[in-house]
């Protein structure tokens, strides 16, 4: 069985970086298509970006591209999201989620991933 380990999380000013870690366990992590959400409070959970194992294709929202980055050690079993020039509106609640393949979607959604993380808090103030 899969498991999904964030960590990283915390509270900072606009314009600040975070790095969140996922530790992946239980498994073949090179089989494993791994993705980030995030969930502000009220609203519904929204993808984030995702990375295959190899090659190492990512895919990022318009809002978080050419600030986020996907980091994938296929050594250490980890995938880190650095993220930079963090604004207020990035302010949520960051799931890690892995599905096994290649998922490809124009669109992807909570529905297509089986396995989560216990999610990690980022609070980003003005």
């Amino acid at each position: 069985q899969v498991q999904l380990i964030e960590s990283g999380g915390g509270s900072v000013q606009a314009g600040s970086s975070l790095t969140l870690s996922c530790a992946f366990s239980g498994r073949s992590f090179n089989k494993y298509t791994m993705a980030w959400f995030r969930q502000a409070p009220g609203k519904e959970r929204e993808f984030v970006a995702r990375i295959f194992w190899s090659p190492t294709s990512t895919y990022y929202i318009d809002s978080v591209k050419g600030r986020f980055t996907l980091i994938r050690d296929n050594a250490k079993n980890t995938v880190d999201l650095q993220m930079d020039n963090l604004q207020a509106e990035d302010t949520a609640v960051y799931y890690c989620t892995a599905e096994e393949g290649t998922l490809y979607s124009e669109h992807y959604n909570p529905t297509q991933f089986d396995n989560w993380g216990q999610g990690t808090q980022v609070t980003v103030s003005r």
